[in-house]
């Protein structure tokens, strides 16, 4: 079933870009250009994340994203903000967003953030894995063990909690950013190389040929892919 996104955007050329660049990608819209109007179909019908610009007529997206908190409304929100500050971040992150955006943007970043958040609140809403089988290779992820053709390999928890979520993504591509966050705990994620580090670390003990990853696969230029075919 297509995901459905909410899209909220004063400025025509833009709304209309990024309803297209939705559209193309797989998504159905619906597009508002005033604040109220967007907080009303937000409370009015179910979509899957709301794009959410903070400059708008008649209500800010701070205002519209507050409201719908109060209601009980937790759709995921992505803010879109031209403003670089710090505290309008903070500002839209403690009235509920989930994830901001700054302008301008490129399409690949605005996608990437929007399939981290509709990835994440679908794994959040289903159990988590207690164990995985996979080719020869058994991972109980209570107990941070696994075992690759009857033979115990050590793991640590960290390359577990890694290797859970990589599996629950459910073979969407997962990037970087977002494993920092949930994996590592990163309120923002910082510049590191420790997922790829982290990654190489796991290849090595789940992959036949660690050069050439059948399970972890890399996506250039977004993240990472578990394939357990």
């Amino acid at each position: 079933m297509r995901r459905r996104i909410l899209l909220v955007e004063d400025e025509p050329g833009l709304r209309r870009t990024v309803k297209d660049l939705f559209v193309n990608s797989g998504y159905t819209v619906d597009a508002v250009a005033d604040g109220a109007e967007g907080q009303r179909q937000a409370e009015a019908d179910n979509f899957d994340l709301i794009v959410l610009d903070v400059m708008l007529p008649s209500r800010s997206g701070f205002e519209v994203a507050k409201n719908l908190r109060k209601k009980g409304i937790h759709t995921p929100i992505l803010m879109l903000t031209a403003r670089t500050e710090l505290n309008n971040k903070v500002q839209g992150l403690k009235v509920g967003a989930d994830d901001y955006l700054t302008k301008p943007f490129e399409a690949p970043e605005l996608l990437a953030r929007v399939e981290a958040l509709l990835r994440r609140s679908s794994v959040g809403a289903r159990k988590k894995l207690k164990t995985f089988e996979f080719h020869g290779i058994h991972v109980d992820f209570n107990k941070a063990e696994l075992s690759k053709n009857g033979t115990a390999v050590a793991l640590s928890e960290r390359e577990c909690r890694l290797l859970q979520h990589l599996i629950e993504s459910d073979g969407e591509v997962v990037t970087r950013d977002e494993l920092l966050q949930e994996v590592w705990g990163y309120s923002e994620a910082p510049m590191t190389r420790t997922v790829d580090v982290h990654i190489a670390w796991l290849r090595q003990k789940v992959e036949e040929d660690p050069a050439n990853p059948r399970f972890i696969v890399t996506v250039h230029g977004q993240g990472y892919r578990f394939s357990g075919d």
